[in-house]
């Protein structure tokens, strides 16, 4: 793994001036982000009336990100990361640019702006293959579990302050909001301009050429062989689909209970707030609970929560269940994400990090749909209940599963995996630096956000 230029560990990471460019503007960029994706429904409603032809606009951007997704994790294994970052942020630019400029004139249609959407989300593809490893080479790996839990912050942030933001700006004219997030990105590309250390990809003058494909290939089958790395993209998976089902569920029960829209949105914000406290406590939390256990704990808060939220009678609890569940259940993905990072060759981290955020993806959008189904059979707290079906399952195997023993490691005693080192047993935690020389993968398949 590349080494950080001798900077202390133990160092804030608000003095590594790179991180601090990065994440300041990844910051704008998320920002500008949730502004946007809450202002290009608000256009569509008002162009049409249509919530059908607004939900488009959304569906077309997912469906972007997730066709790009494993391309993408292999581009940044091959080609520039800064110039990854830096391209494909000002492409978005240009993008949410021609967007505003559409709108300011006047000539703004569905399928333009679903067309829009749908470029943006190949871009956004393409810079989320670079931004994991980027994020290695710039923090010291003592310090991956603050970071990470900071980046969640950052998002959970943006997620509160960006809606009413972009509601604030789309009033005051309706081409504003799309052009703040053309500016954010490029405040994203100066961020990633300015990083003075290598971002890599490490160049291999010896190692043979391979195709895209093939390239795709080796990430898939990395993953596929290693019994921790198959587990985290399948229990994303899973956790992204119950995820969604539930907040489309959540706002039902909240109805059911006699809250008015006010009141939705007020126990959607301190959901969301509850998971940025999660992020932020992440990086401690992880310092002081086994990661094993904080697993476990993180999936089971979870569950109960689900369970909570379908019994309890009123509005108020509902919110402080899904508060805390929140806040439990985030730590999850700061740990997971950080044992991933330690454990990948830099040289195979573009495609690794893409093939879990395809999968994370992959059955998101079954969310929804699941949960009007359930909701037709069961009604709103029987459907809620209904989820367990998956979650109690899923906590058993959290809790009994070997492929989760290397969890027992502490994450600053983890090593990199060596290429060759595809059939780790998976009741061994690595404690010992691999020996051998890497070797190329040559396997092909198997397999989102919590």
């Amino acid at each position: 793994m590349p080494q950080h230029d001798g900077k202390d560990p133990t160092a804030s990471l608000w003095r590594n001036s790179d991180y601090v460019g990065w994440w300041a503007g990844n910051t704008c960029s998320a920002l500008g982000t949730s502004v946007s994706a809450i202002s290009y429904p608000l256009l569509v409603l008002s162009l049409t009336g249509s919530v059908t032809q607004a939900g488009l606009i959304g569906s077309a951007n997912l469906l972007g990100v997730l066709v790009m997704t494993l391309w993408g994790g292999a581009i940044a294994d091959r080609v520039s990361r800064r110039g990854t970052l830096v391209i494909g942020s000002l492409v978005q630019a240009a993008l949410l640019g021609a967007v505003a400029l559409t709108v300011h004139e006047g000539f703004a249609h569905v399928p333009t702006l679903a067309a829009a959407s749908l470029l943006s989300g190949l871009c956004s593809g393409i810079i989320l293959g670079a931004s994991t490893p980027a994020l290695r080479r710039l923090v010291p790996k003592e310090q991956l579990a603050t970071a990470n839990g900071q980046a969640m912050g950052r998002d959970m942030a943006a997620q509160l302050v960006g809606p009413p933001l972009g509601g604030v700006l789309f009033a005051a004219g309706r081409s504003i909001p799309f052009l703040f997030d053309a500016l954010s990105f490029v405040v994203a590309a100066l961020g990633a301009l300015r990083i003075r250390r290598p971002l890599g990809p490490d160049r291999d003058d010896g190692a043979p050429e391979t195709s895209m494909l093939k390239d795709v290939g080796q990430g898939i089958g990395f993953v596929a062989r290693q019994p921790f790395l198959r587990f985290v993209v399948i229990m994303a998976s899973l956790l992204n689909m119950v995820d969604q089902a539930f907040m489309l569920l959540l706002i039902a029960i909240v109805r059911e209970r006699g809250g008015n829209a006010a009141t939705i949105g007020i126990i959607t914000g301190v959901a969301v707030a509850g998971s940025l406290v999660g992020a932020v406590i992440a990086p401690l939390l992880t310092k002081r609970i086994p990661s094993r256990r904080l697993t476990a704990l993180a999936v089971v808060s979870f569950t109960g929560g689900l369970a909570l939220t379908a019994v309890v009678p009123e509005v108020w609890q509902i919110g402080v269940v899904v508060t805390l569940a929140g806040l439990a259940a985030v730590p999850l993905n700061v740990v997971l994400q950080t044992y991933v990072m330690h454990l990948v060759p830099d040289r195979l981290l573009g495609r690794v990090a893409a093939v879990n955020r395809f999968g994370a993806y992959s059955l998101e959008w079954l969310g929804p749909t699941l949960a009007g189904g359930l909701v037709i059979v069961f009604g709103v707290s029987g459907g809620i209940l209904s989820l367990l079906v998956v979650m109690v399952p899923l906590c058993v195997v959290v809790l009994a599963s070997p492929a989760l023993n290397i969890l027992r490691t502490p994450i600053e005693e983890i090593t990199e995996l060596a290429d060759n080192q595809v059939d780790m047993a998976a009741d061994e935690p690595v404690d010992e630096p691999p020996a051998g020389p890497h070797a190329e993968l040559v396997a092909e398949p198997a397999a989102h956000k919590s």
